[in-house]
């Protein structure tokens, strides 16, 4: 049998391992090393005078006092009964919760500030690396950018459009003076940009009625411009934020090359929105763009919405818009409606 004393040593020792894990957990909850003496002795001792827990810490005035503040404010410790002076422990859950909400927001700021210098430094890169093939354009310089680029068109411009967008006044009537001097205008749209409340109506069919190309797929990669084959405006825009206040000018090179190809690609891909030579008669505008929506993967919600219609009204549309193509169901119907030139 081990002597009496191996026991207490040992007994120690776990105690002495119990508490210095206790410490690392509450020191990662964000407590102060001071703090976690103190709570630690608390736990020992209390319900015990606030003196007493300062005589097993080796802590006194100021900063014992700082020390059991600190508890008292995250909910882990609070004054007994048995006199003012009495302190004690308590139920932790609420007080593990506040630490638990303050560690988490300490640790996004820190995520967020990493994040923001990184991003700095990437884009102090890419200025550094503007040997003129690339050029980084920040904030206001967007719009008047984006300007330049329609007017400079001479041929072609081949763009994918989707949200989210910079506020630009006047950009459909400069996309509409490009194809009135005769420049070949090719877009893909992302399903958002129909969805957005005008858009259809008040930018992309006017675009397409004055000859735009005009494709859709569910999602496109990126938000791109490229102008002939003279350069690309690319957006580093944040989806989720709403965000688009960053973009890259891309003068040719191999990345312009790989632009060019990714939208040819997608341009393969994507389902077309036919223009007026396409359209049947007495085919209203209203159905038209009904159609269109659909195409482009529009929720009936979304559909209705657009067109300022209840879904029961959608529907009947629907039913007449099939009945017109003897289409059975709404795979007919789109079927018939790309074979005849109705999308």
């Amino acid at each position: 049998m081990a002597p009496i004393g191996h026991h207490g040593t040992g007994r120690a020792d776990n105690r002495l391992m119990a508490n210095e894990k206790l410490g690392e957990s509450l020191r990662v909850l964000g407590l102060d090393p001071t703090a976690c003496r103190v709570y630690l002795a608390l736990l020992e001792l209390s319900p015990a005078p606030l003196e007493a827990i300062g005589a097993a810490t080796g802590l006194s005035g100021a900063r014992l006092a700082a020390a059991y503040a600190t508890l008292a404010d995250t909910g882990l410790a609070s004054a007994a009964a048995g006199g003012a002076d009495v302190v004690a422990p308590v139920p932790p859950a609420a007080g593990l919760e506040v630490l638990a909400r303050h560690r988490a927001a300490e640790l996004e700021e820190s995520r967020i500030a990493v994040g923001g210098a990184f991003e700095s430094f990437r884009r102090r890169r890419l200025a550094a690396y503007n040997d003129g093939l690339v050029e980084v354009v920040t904030g206001e310089d967007v719009g008047p950018r984006m300007r330049h680029a329609w007017a400079s068109a001479r041929e072609q411009i081949r763009q994918f459009e989707s949200p989210p967008y910079v506020h630009l006044a006047g950009a459909t009537d400069d996309a509409l003076a490009t194809l009135a001097r005769g420049v070949t205008q090719r877009v893909v749209y992302a399903r958002e940009s129909l969805e957005r409340p005008g858009q259809l109506e008040n930018v992309i069919e006017p675009c397409i009625e004055a000859g735009e190309q005009a494709r859709v797929l569910p999602s496109v990669p990126v938000k791109l411009l490229i102008i002939d084959e003279a350069f690309a405006l690319v957006s580093l825009s944040i989806k989720d934020a709403d965000v688009h206040n960053t973009m890259l000018v891309v003068q040719p090179c191999g990345l312009l090359s790989a632009l060019a190809a990714l939208f040819e690609q997608t341009w393969r891909d994507a389902v077309p929105l036919h223009g007026p030579a396409a359209r049947p008669a007495g085919l209203p505008a209203a159905d038209r763009r009904l159609l269109r929506l659909l195409a482009g993967g529009a929720t009936d919600e979304a559909a209705a919405r657009e067109l300022g219609i209840s879904r029961r009204t959608l529907f009947r549309r629907l039913q007449i818009l099939m009945a017109r193509l003897g289409a059975a169901n709404r795979f007919q119907l789109a079927l018939q409606a790309q074979r005849a030139g109705w999308l």
